[in-house]
């Protein structure tokens, strides 16, 4: 159990039929508690604020889309620097959720959505949508693997000058085109 809890640090389930048919908008802000497991798990120094704001809306008799925003603000070390740098993070959310289907209706989904060039919906698990877990998703997914500061320039190291007597001289004169 206590895997599964570090697995999802934040976890905000809403259930389909709790979504009026002029739909719900929710808007979460994650404590200090879940923003600390949400950095450990990202690989992060720190996660200092953490919110979103997702528009619900039902999608056909039994599915749900949700919109929205995932706005974020990253501790992470500068790759150039090694210094600590704060990221803003702000991902865009537009998801379809639906039941998961029968082989037939999935064979279907899969012609009628390669007309469309449209992602399949995500799958609805026991009629819930975990909105904890989505603002996870975009907040893990809008993290720079390689944070560099603005003002970071690196600067490679200067190539020392190698004595004319060294192993490899003859090799590189062979390669500029002199022979031996």
């Amino acid at each position: 159990m206590t895997e599964q809890k570090e697995a999802r640090p934040w976890t905000v389930p809403i259930a389909v039929a709790d979504v009026p048919e002029e739909g719900r908008r929710v808007a979460l802000h994650a404590d200090d508690k879940v923003r600390t497991a949400l950095a450990r798990l990202a690989d992060v120094l720190e996660v200092p604020e953490l919110d979103a704001t997702f528009d619900l809306a039902r999608y056909g008799k039994d599915g749900l889309r949700v919109t929205g925003q995932v706005e974020a603000a990253v501790r992470q070390t500068c790759v150039v620097s090694l210094e600590p740098m704060t990221s803003a993070i702000r991902e865009s959310v537009d998801l379809l959720f639906e039941p998961p289907g029968d082989a037939a209706d999935a064979d279907e989904e899969a012609e009628t959505l390669a007309a469309d060039a449209k992602e399949p919906p995500e799958p609805l698990i026991g009629g819930h949508v975990d909105l904890g877990a989505v603002a996870t998703e975009f907040l893990l997914l809008g993290i720079d693997p390689y944070p560099r500061r603005p003002d970071a320039h690196f600067e490679p190291p200067r190539a020392e000058e190698e004595p004319a007597d060294h192993p490899f001289a003859a090799l590189k004169g062979f390669k500029a085109g002199n022979k031996p």
